[in-house]
């Protein structure tokens, strides 16, 4: 019965936890976060925009960002008929590197966070900050900062 139970307790724990870091990683490749925010600020003109792509054969992208400047320095990044893998700890990011091409070109880069993805499926909106000198970024990504890989980017054209 000892022997059992000194074999038994590590076993289990072995198990419960591998079996807890494979659900914490691949739970979110059986869930989406389907987001559909409006957009009607007409006080607001398209500048520049990009299609996302594929950052590597499992992390996927699609769909468009567009900016939205007014001239008065509010600006608003928006995502239309988006979907993305998806992933934990997924930000949106704006970064220097026109076409990022690997984890190592965006993290080389400068970057400015606009905060978590609001979700992997469909359009939303993300406020920039004021001030945000906009010539310096070339990019949209969506990071996981968790992992620090790059799962899909837009250049901004």
């Amino acid at each position: 019965m000892g022997r059992f139970v000194l074999i038994a307790i590590p076993v289990f724990l072995i198990g419960f936890g591998s079996g807890a870091a494979f659900w914490y990683l691949a739970s979110p490749l059986f869930f989406h976060d389907v987001v559909s925010e409006t957009f009607s600020d007409a006080t607001l003109e398209p500048t520049r925009s990009g299609a996302f792509r594929d950052a590597d054969r499992v992390h996927q992208g699609q769909g468009m960002a567009t900016l939205f400047e007014d001239g008065a320095g509010r600006a608003v990044l928006r995502f239309t008929d988006f979907e993305v893998t998806n992933g934990p700890d997924l930000e949106v990011w704006l970064v220097g590197a026109a076409d990022p091409q690997s984890s190592a070109d965006v993290t080389n880069s400068t970057w400015l966070s606009l905060g978590r993805l609001k979700g992997n499926i469909g359009d939303q909106n993300y406020d920039i900050p004021a001030g945000t000198d906009l010539s310096q970024y070339g990019s949209v990504v969506i990071w996981c900062e968790q992992f620090g890989v790059l799962f899909s980017p837009a250049t901004l054209n």
